[in-house]
């Protein structure tokens, strides 16, 4: 991926105004999964003028062009992560919230065969685990 999300919000020939190239240039640098309240903070920090309004309209045509995927965990609030990253999947903390994004070889070729298996070829997926953290042992004796 060399491409930034506003090269190619421009190559799709979204019109990009000051406001939405903030918004782009705060998702590309996201490292998280943000939700609107969110880009809307990190982006109101740069730019006081732009509204939450803004933030939601400018994900949802973003979203509907393919430069962004919206993920639903569960908790009630769609997050956002650039739609051309490297493929990974996520682990959601039940008690924080806290997404962990992360690659399995193993889990990637179980898949690859579940599909050969029940006569697909696999073009994509998503894979979400939802846990809780275990808990450490306790110590024995002083």
């Amino acid at each position: 991926m060399t491409d930034t999300i506003t090269e190619r919000c421009e190559a799709k020939g979204l019109r990009m105004t000051g406001q939405r190239r903030t918004i782009a240039a705060v998702l590309q640098e996201a490292e998280d999964h943000p939700d609107v309240e969110e880009l809307h903070a990190r982006a109101s920090a740069r730019d006081r003028g732009i509204s939450i309004a803004t933030v939601y309209r400018t994900v949802k045509l973003f979203e509907e062009a393919g430069i962004l995927d919206k993920l639903e965990f569960g908790d009630g609030r769609a997050r956002y992560e650039d739609a051309e990253r490297d493929h990974h999947d996520h682990l959601i903390d039940m008690n924080s919230g806290e997404v962990i994004e992360f690659v399995d070889p193993e889990i990637e070729a179980l898949q690859e065969r579940i599909a050969e298996k029940l006569g697909y070829r696999l073009m994509g997926h998503r894979l979400e685990l939802y846990g809780v953290p275990l808990k450490k042992p306790a110590k024995d004796g002083p």
